[in-house]
């Protein structure tokens, strides 16, 4: 059945006029009276009583009303289809490590969504290795997290940097100096996240530099959670500065000494040339403007 022909019948149903019809969807009166007959003998029974005025026939009351739902998911699918073709809808699937998703895509995310309000966006919050998996196995679209491993397959684009600073106790021993050495880190508690995380694999090497990792550690396996961790007393932490504000009370912020140190975040996506929906790429356009920052160019 056609749907154009079942509209038109709708049309007939609400004017009561061929011509009236015809005209408003620019078809010879002939087009209307043939589509008629067509869709009558489809269905194998007469829809309208023809004479000086034009009525429904019981049948074609019936047909009327449990068609209307039709024309209107068609009319709704042809709009959501229009729309995805322009990129104005669709599902993207956003893989986003911590404290990212926390505390940058919130905002942002509600600034893309005020503006494409048809594109519905799921996130998947994991580490780097985990969402580098999930991406190639196309279980997500995206990511935005650290620089993978070597040899992947995938195509990483430096977006922005992560700067760490040292949260204390506000009555440790450290917390008097205005900025604290990575080596003089060892010899207290150093809160650190999973071995699988990257921020802990920054944090190792910095601390490799120095002569070796402190021996007195706790593992604490959420980023976020660090800073709550530190404020018990259960020690130290280098964390990315954004979690820090604010600091939770009973806690201070000192800056790291010498060089700063800091971790690189971007967009992981498969090879350019891999093809993407219309709806992922204004995602990814629109987190580069919001993320890049111009000293990595």
């Amino acid at each position: 059945m056609d749907v154009k022909v079942v509209k038109t019948f709708h049309l007939l149903a609400k004017y009561g006029s061929f011509i009236r019809v015809a005209e408003e969807m620019n078809y010879a009166q002939s087009t209307v009276t043939m589509q008629i007959q067509k869709l009558e003998a489809d269905l194998g029974v007469q829809l309208i009583e023809r004479g000086k005025k034009i009525r429904l026939t019981e049948a074609g009351r019936l047909f009327y009303e449990q068609s209307l739902h039709v024309i209107k998911s068609m009319e709704q699918l042809q709009a959501n289809l229009s729309d995805f073709r322009l990129g104005e809808a669709g599902h993207v699937r956003l893989g986003v490590t911590e404290p990212t998703a926390s505390y940058r895509v919130p905002a942002i995310l509600k600034r893309f969504i005020s503006r494409y309000p048809k594109i519905r966006v799921s996130l998947d919050i994991a580490n780097t290795p985990a969402l580098s998996e999930r991406l190639l196995r196309g279980d997500i679209d995206i990511a935005l997290c650290s620089a993978p491993d070597l040899g992947t397959e995938l195509y990483f684009e430096p977006l922005f940097k992560e700067e760490f600073a040292v949260l204390l106790p506000e009555d440790h021993s450290l917390a008097g100096k205005a900025a604290i050495a990575p080596e003089e880190i060892r010899g207290h508690r150093l809160l650190i996240t999973s071995a699988t995380c990257p921020y802990r694999r920054k944090l190792e090497v910095v601390l490799q530099a120095t002569g070796g990792i402190p021996i007195d550690t706790m593992e604490i396996g959420s980023m976020t959670a660090l800073k709550h961790y530190v404020a018990w007393g259960f020690g130290i932490a280098l964390v990315p500065k954004i979690v820090l504000d604010p600091a939770p009370q009973g806690t201070v912020v000192r800056a790291v000494d010498g060089n700063a140190i800091d971790m690189t975040f971007g967009m992981l996506s498969k090879t350019p040339e891999y093809p993407v929906t219309l709806a992922t790429a204004k995602l990814m356009s629109f987190l580069k403007e919001e993320l890049h920052e111009p000293s990595l160019m």
